[in-house]
């Protein structure tokens, strides 16, 4: 499977994104979601994850309240809403998708296989 994120760009502090994750090669319809970031000088950190199904997602602790992960499995594609953006939210944001059919959220990226080539978020103050 192939993934393509897009939605990424430049936006002033308090301003919202909306991201894409679109899978070619197979559906992922059937496979959990998450979404990972990488600042500069750090490690990759996770965002936040959607099951297979859609019914259960997950947020580290900074984003929660203002990034909402939802898929549609129609279009095959996952996104991921941010608003109220700070600076800090500034990355490259990656999404990655589980190898194996309906399997649970993870947090780490180890629990992720097929990764997308990430956008880039710059929030500026």
């Amino acid at each position: 499977v192939q993934l393509q994120a897009s939605g990424g760009g430049l936006v002033q502090a308090g301003g919202s994104l909306r991201l894409s994750c679109a899978a070619s090669g197979r559906t992922i319809k059937n496979y959990a979601v998450a979404w990972f970031r990488q600042a500069p000088g750090k490690e990759r950190e996770f965002v936040a994850a959607i099951s297979w199904n859609g019914g259960s997602t997950f947020y580290t602790n900074s984003v929660k309240g203002r990034f909402t992960v939802s898929r549609d499995n129609a279009k095959n594609t996952v996104s991921l809403q941010m608003i109220s953006l700070k600076p800090e939210d500034t990355a490259v944001y990656y999404c990655a998708s589980k190898r194996a059919q309906y399997e649970g959220i993870g947090v780490t990226r180890y629990d992720y296989t097929y990764w997308g080539q990430g956008t880039q978020v710059t929030v500026s103050s």
